[in-house]
């Protein structure tokens, strides 16, 4: 019998937890923005993905997220210090969202518990 998806795991440590619930606001902010004609990051999409995969334990949710993250945090890292201010709020929550990816009871828990 297959195991059930699930959107949030409450079993997991607080520090996947934010972490998935980061992934999932900044998925759905990057949609919204594509509805009133943005286009965002294709890595800020990607991470509504990412938090999925490591809701329902899997290794390549946490990975993606890792990467994608670190992705963005370089590409608004690098808008910054062309002089594009208006970002300085979203690299701040994208540096958090890296910070509890690799916060060693994120690290400890996948390693153990991700397939």
């Amino acid at each position: 019998m297959a195991e059930p998806r699930r959107w949030f795991d409450p079993s997991q440590p607080q520090t996947l937890q934010g972490a998935v619930m980061l992934c999932y606001i900044t998925g759905a902010l990057s949609l919204l923005w594509v509805l009133f004609g943005a286009y965002p990051l294709v890595t800020s999409i990607g991470l509504g993905v990412a938090g999925y995969g490591v809701a329902n334990e899997r290794r390549w949710g946490y990975w993606l997220g890792i990467v994608l993250a670190g992705l963005t945090v370089l590409v608004l890292l690098l808008a910054l210090l062309s002089g594009v201010t208006a970002i300085l709020l979203n690299l701040v929550f994208m540096v958090v969202l890296v910070f509890l990816f690799l916060h060693p009871h994120s690290r400890e828990y996948q390693r153990i518990w991700f397939k």
